[in-house]
């Protein structure tokens, strides 16, 4: 079922600045085919403030105005500090909270129970700070609610903290309601911004405000600052049996110039996201600091897709119009290879100026020699704070926020330094972090108590001179209901830095404290027996009925592995049967009735009266027989030599750049794109169109850029990723596709595509032993019933490799149950593809019989073999023939039906046709085209055999 996609940032980072403007994309999204955007209805937010932390609730309705179910996407950012605590949604008119899973494990649910039409939620962390929150479904004419719930230390200014509200939503709301209690202020908080006056009433220690208001379509941004204590204060609070305590300790905010580097790298991101820096203020905050340094020697490096050669400019008295103007002049495009540099020994200090989205590449950030350091600068809102945080960190520098509304402040920052946590110690207490080695006026200690007290010593550098502050902290502090929260959140942002090697780390953390985190997700499902089928730990309230009935489950999960082997062996020995059996290459008796496909709508044809004998092929008639077919010793009939010629037709889409395009000489091809770029900006099938033209012209270097902006289009898409990594295998860059391939396997571990794609691409580039052990993967894990013989496909792949690997060296195929060891060689194969779950997509191929092969008639009289239906999404579809009857053989790709639940374009598919396949002299070519709509057939190319 097609339905409407929204996005809604709820603009928690845009309280970095209240003079940047609001962007469009707050508004609820209308579809391409004119749906009617789903509607805020109602928005009910409430702050709690407690000395220099908060917690937000924010409850939203959503309204559903069209005929149909939808599925609901909601991105949104947070700023550097804050943390998700919790999120619930109306289940039966109750709100019930969720629960961590791990990260992949939580989509795989999601998106199983999403195909049976049944209630879940899932709130993952894409990227850095970045979230995304899917809901299914919302009712047609219905409404749903979400709940998100979020904590954060707030920034203090002087004597002052500062809690900053966003309110932009984008819409006209039928209410709106409004609750803030600020808890032991000594004075009433001052409030400003949006919504003019609000008045507080104070009840004992707490100032309370409540504003309601309908009709209303609240903006900009409320501004609450409450006082500060100038004394250090501690807070414990008691979680999952531990004591948890949290210590605010004012330090100086004095800060004194510090030496500055004679030689500087600049690292540019020139990716495509860094088009929505704040690059005005970015250059002026630079500005400032080449000024303030004078004479220096700076060496640029743009990093995107790749970094580019080093440019070196030389600042003579702070006159750096130069590199101004070469910095003004950059191209944002290709994807976020932020690591792939190398340090220069010389260089003192770098200036790495980027969102921090790493999302392209394989490479590690490189460390940097003792006396270097590295300093982050920032001005984007959907930005990975943590990771450039935890990178400057660890080098001696730190993060530098780019504010437009504070001309002046990132320099000053850069130029200075303050306050500097040099030690931690402690007795009484252990894993204590800092929250930040540069505190701003503020540290906070955060750790667990392992007595009843504990003492805390604490060594900050002020002005370069040693100053030890002393604590005492005891269990009988006042208890603060995010304490815990904030050491979790600095125990996460300690371990960012390497994430690829805290994975495991991260996601205890996650699951230990219900956050989403790189590595967990958390999850509402609608029904008991699914958290007990999935294996995941429900609320409290379910957990006695959920262990009764997780009981009953683990004999049925057993017996599910156990017998999962034994059926592939017995699709794998038909398989070898219709292989063995010779067919005739002459005129059919009678001419073979091909069916025609049914119209959208129609029920499919059951079987067809053909001549090819189906039974037969699927009968072993003595056991004999089939242990010698089975055997690895076993010898292959290989396909005589044909001359087998493979044309496929070019494909062109009829958008409207593509005249323009054809048109550009190569010189002026990029140019012309990068014109047409932001009308484009978000659609896949644009960056495919003008990869291939560049490649057509020659420019295979910025056609790799071109296709490498798929991984800035939607983070952690899965879909766009699988059409980078195969459009990548097209272009023949099989190195740049594996990284892609492993994103997708994280992402997507339960769907045996990720494993058959990433062995694809390890084979494309001569990795033979990572390729086989992949496809193995694909062969002896127990999959969802909808992924139709993909394992006699990758066995199939499995076994052309091993055949065509060099002996040396030798290949290890002791994980492989040897009974699936047979190389089954073909004149023929054609396998299809695609980017979207939830569609059906067929392939077709008429011989020269003029039989067609296709899900309703899958053997043909001579011997052609289609694998079996793929309704459920992505493919493959594989097309075999072991002897080609001369001829042509037309090849088609059509476009059935899609369940998808949410509205998507173009469905991208990739084909691949191969002659000799499984042999030395194997010949593969691949094209990449779309379908639009049910009923829309394509021509892909066709195989010619010539007589022998």
């Amino acid at each position: 079922m097609v339905s409407r996609l929204f996005t809604l940032f709820l603009l928690l980072a845009s309280a970095i600045t209240s003079a940047q403007s609001i962007p469009d994309s707050t508004r609820l999204m209308a579809s391409a085919d004119a749906e009617k955007p789903i509607q805020l209805q109602s928005l009910r937010i409430s702050g709690e403030l407690s000395g220099g932390m908060a917690q937000t609730t924010v409850q939203m309705v959503f309204f559903n105005p069209n005929p149909r179910p939808l599925e609901g996407h909601l991105q949104f950012p947070l700023l550097a500090g804050q943390q998700i605590t919790g999120f619930a949604l109306d289940v039966d008119g109750k709100l019930r909270p969720a629960v961590p899973v791990e990260k992949a494990k939580g989509r795989q649910i999601f998106e199983a129970i999403e195909r049976r039409n049944i209630d879940p939620a899932l709130l993952e962390n894409t990227q850095g700070s970045n979230f995304k929150l899917r809901v299914y479904p919302i009712a047609a004419l219905g409404t749903r609610m979400v709940e998100l719930k979020y904590a954060e230390a707030l920034p203090r200014d002087g004597m002052y903290w500062s809690y900053r509200l966003p309110l932009a939503y984008g819409e006209r709301l039928q209410e709106f309601d409004l609750t803030l209690k600020v808890h032991g202020n000594g004075a009433v908080p001052k409030v400003s911004g949006a919504l003019g006056a609000v008045s507080f009433s104070r009840q004992g220690s707490t100032y309370q405000a409540h504003v309601a208001k309908s009709r209303f379509a609240p903006s900009g941004m409320l501004n609450i600052v409450t006082q500060a204590s100038v004394q250090p204060q501690t807070y414990i609070q008691e979680h999952d049996g531990h004591t948890y305590f949290v210590a605010e300790i004012p330090v100086s905010t004095k800060r004194a110039a510090r030496p500055l580097p004679k030689i500087v790298g600049l690292l540019w991101d020139s990716s495509g996201s860094g088009a929505a820096r704040a690059r005005d203020a970015e250059l002026a905050e630079l500005d400032r600091y080449f000024k303030a340094v004078g004479n220096a020697e700076v060496r640029l490096t743009r990093l995107r897709d790749r970094a580019e050669s080093t440019a070196v400019f030389h600042i003579v008295d702070g006159n750096w119009e130069a590199l101004r103007n070469a910095l003004q002049n950059t191209v944002y495009d290709g994807a976020s290879a932020l690591a792939g540099w190398q340090p220069q020994a010389d260089v003192e200090e770098y200036l790495l100026v980027s969102d921090g989205l790493l999302n392209y590449g394989a490479s590690r950030f490189p460390e940097l020699a003792a006396g270097q350091r590295l300093y982050a600068l920032n001005s984007s809102l959907a930005a990975d704070t943590g990771r450039l945080a935890a990178l400057a960190e660890r080098s001696g520098g730190r993060l530098v926020q780019v504010l437009p509304d504070k001309p002046g402040a990132a320099a000053q920052a850069l130029l200075t330094e303050g306050a500097h946590v040099r030690n931690i110690s402690a007795v009484g207490a252990t894993e204590v972090l800092a929250d930040s080695p540069d505190p701003q006026g503020l540290l906070r200690v955060a750790g667990k108590l392992i007595n009843g007290s504990a003492k805390l010593t604490v060594t900050v550098l002020q002005q370069g001179q040693p100053k030890d502050v002393t604590l005492a902290v005891s269990a009988g502090a006042p208890t603060h209901a995010l304490a815990a929260y904030l050491w979790a959140s600095s125990k996460l942002h300690a371990l960012e830095a390497d994430f690829e090697v805290n994975r495991g780390a991260i996601r205890r953390l996650g699951n230990q404290f219900a956050m989403p985190t790189r590595e967990t997700s958390l999850i509402v499902l609608d029904r008991l027996e699914d958290y007990v089928r999935y294996d995941v730990m429900p609320p409290s309230e379910y957990l006695t009925a959920y262990e009764r009935m997780k009981a009953l489950r683990g004999a049925e999960l057993t017996s599910k592995r156990e017998k999962h082997l034994e059926r592939v062996l017995q699709e794998f020995e038909q398989k070898v049967a219709w292989w063995e059996k010779a067919y005739p290459k002459g005129e059919p008796p009678q001419k073979a009735e091909t069916k025609a496909v049914p119209m959208p709508g129609q029920a499919a044809p059951v079987a067809m009266a053909a001549p090819a004998p189906v039974m037969g092929l699927l009968r072993q008639s003595d056991a004999a027989g089939a242990q010698r077919a089975a055997s690895p010793t076993a010898t292959a009939r290989e396909p005589a030599p044909s001359d087998i010629g493979i044309s496929l037709k070019k494909w062109r889409s009829d958008a409207p750049y593509i005249a323009r395009m054809t048109a550009a000489s190569a010189d002026t091809l990029y140019q012309v794109y990068l014109d047409e770029k932001p009308s484009y900006a978000n659609s896949s099938a644009f960056y495919l169109d003008a990869a291939d033209m560049l490649i057509d012209k020659g420019q295979r270097d910025l056609a790799l850029r071109v296709l490498s902006n798929l991984a800035e289009m939607d983070l952690e898409n899965r879909h766009v990723l699988r059409i980078l990594g195969y459009r990548l295998l097209q272009a023949d860059a099989p190195e740049l596709a594996i990284p892609v391939f492993e994103k997708v396997q994280y992402l997507a571990e339960e769907e045996p595509q990720s494993f058959r794609d990433l062995g694809l691409a390890h084979a494309a580039a001569k990795h033979y032993q990572l390729a086989i052990d992949q496809l193995n993967e694909v062969v002896v894990r127990p999959w969802d019933a909808r992924f139709a013989e993909i394992e006699l496909i990758a066995l199939a792949e499995m076994n052309a490799i091993i055949a065509a690997a060099p002996s040396q060296p030798a290949l290890d195929t002791s994980r492989i149950d040897a009974r699936f060891l047979k190389n089954l060689p073909l004149d023929l194969r054609a396998v299809l593809t695609w980017d979207a779950d939830n569609s059906d997509m067929d392939l077709w191929v008429t011989d020269p019989n003029g039989e067609k092969c296709y899900y309703a008639h899958r053997f043909t009289y001579q011997g052609g073999r289609m694998s079996r239906d793929f309704t459920g999404g992505y493919g493959p579809e594989e097309f075999s023939l072991r002897e080609a009857k001369p001829g042509k053989y037309r090849i088609e790709a059509n476009f059935f039906g899609s369940r998808q639940q949410i509205v998507a374009g173009a469905t991208t598919l990739q084909v691949k046709l191969s002659s000799g396949f499984g042999t030395p002299s194997e010949k593969d070519q691949m094209i990449t085209l779309r379908l639009k709509e049910r009923g829309n057939t394509v021509f892909v190319g066709e195989f010619e055999v010539k007589p022998k």
